[in-house]
């Protein structure tokens, strides 16, 4: 197990926001999440770095209890995910452009919806706090499958922090987005981080805002977790400028490397 696993294991116990041991998710014969290990500590900002089929999106969905692991385990606030999400649930959200909500109802009703699974007090005092403090009043009365891409995102993100969730799991959360919203964006969840002293676990291409938000990078590559460390750490460990070119020099690196592996000549 990793050593940083088992020291903020051991220091914050059922505390820790979340604890990953020997993760692993086979799908057939395919090993999407290759026997991981990592934990997040309280207030903390983490990336989940890696190419398209690294195990990124996997292993949230493992994090949220949405998808079971084929072993090893994950604990959110101690709680094992894959026998006792209920009792956690309220204190996480999660945001994605890729997930829409129901595109009949109205974002209030949407919004009043997801407040109720989540056990939110008040809901329509929140609901109004959230649409004020993301300028989206505009849009409460308008039907979900009519908002532009920016607009959705802006409300998915109102949806992750109706319950002012402890523990933030975002996937792309400014894919597609123009550099203005893309940049609002960012400024809301660095300020909701600071101000909740919330934990985020962010899965980005987007290395910029990587470096922007994170505190901390974890490199995934076929299934497994090869680097973590802080955005600046790794730049300076692998002699680059910024994190998209180790991110690059890690990628092809790998490409070359099995490129050069020689091809078994059937008999």
């Amino acid at each position: 197990m990793d050593k940083r696993v088992v020291e903020a294991s051991s220091r914050l116990g059922a505390a820790l926001p979340v604890v990953a041991r020997g993760l692993t998710k086979l799908y057939g014969c395919i090993t999407a999440v290759d026997h991981i290990s990592f934990s997040l500590e309280p207030g903390t900002t983490v990336a989940l770095l890696g190419g398209n089929g690294a195990g990124k999106t996997t292993t949230i969905a493992m994090l949220l209890g949405l998808v079971l692991p084929s072993a090893g385990e994950v604990r959110v606030f101690g709680a094992d995910m894959s026998r006792n999400r209920g009792a956690v649930a309220h204190r996480m959200n999660f945001q994605s452009p890729y997930v829409d909500l129901p595109m009949r109802l109205t974002v209030r009703q949407n919004l009043t919806v997801y407040a109720k699974l989540y056990g939110v007090a008040n809901v329509g005092d929140r609901i109004a706090f959230i649409a004020d403090d993301l300028q989206i009043e505009p849009l409460l009365d308008r039907l979900t499958g009519k908002l532009s891409a920016g607009q959705k995102t802006r409300v998915g993100l109102a949806k992750a922090l109706l319950n002012a969730p402890e523990l933030l799991l975002l996937d792309e959360p400014t894919a597609s987005l123009d550099p203005d919203t893309a940049d609002w964006i960012r400024r809301k969840l660095k300020e909701y981080a600071e101000d909740r002293d919330a934990t985020i676990l962010l899965a980005s291409h987007n290395m910029a805002e990587i470096e922007r938000l994170a505190d901390r990078v974890i490199l995934m590559d076929v299934g497994r977790i090869i680097e973590d460390a802080p955005p600046r750490t790794l730049i300076e460990t692998y002699g680059k400028e910024t994190l998209e070119d180790v991110f690059l020099d890690i990628v092809r690196g790998r490409v070359r490397d099995e490129a050069a592996i020689p091809t078994r000549q059937a008999s």
